[in-house]
């Protein structure tokens, strides 16, 4: 289970430093193998294997001649990449999604449960700064929800 938001820095070649906190976690559930990919936000999913697999299959599974399922598919299974933790627990971020997502130096790792995200650190505010003004207004889902 990952939670929590962590600021990280990527190296001059795109490395990322995965928090010394999930590194024996993601060593014994996927060999320190995971898969990132492109979100429709602009930021970058980071999937362990295992998790990601079925994610994929119900998506290569849709029907193609779906406009909106086809983009869906480009998009997150055209854009993934297979990467692996190396012994200083580093992974390397590709270029394409580096690009992508705007990452440059400074970037903050979010665990989502079974994944995380991973922003650019002024893009990641900008998130944090409209969910704290409820520019959409609360989903109704979270009628009756209390902290």
């Amino acid at each position: 289970m990952f939670r929590g938001g962590t600021p990280i820095s990527l190296d001059n070649k795109g490395r990322l430093a995965v928090p010394a906190k999930y590194r024996e976690g993601l060593m014994s559930f996927c060999g320190g193998r995971l898969i990132v990919t492109a979100d429709p936000s602009k930021c970058l999913l980071v999937y362990p294997q295992p998790v990601w697999e079925p994610i994929e299959q119900k998506l290569n599974s849709l029907s193609s001649f779906n406009p909106r399922i086809r983009s869906l598919q480009r998009l997150l299974v055209g854009n993934a990449s297979d990467v692996e933790m190396d012994g200083a627990g580093r992974i390397l971020v590709p270029p394409l999604l580096r690009q992508f997502a705007g990452l440059n130096k400074d970037v903050v790792l979010v665990g989502q449960g079974a994944k995380f995200e991973l922003w650019d650190d002024e893009k990641w505010n900008l998130q944090i700064e409209n969910a704290l003004a409820f520019k959409d207004g609360i989903p109704p889902e979270l009628d009756g929800f209390a902290l």
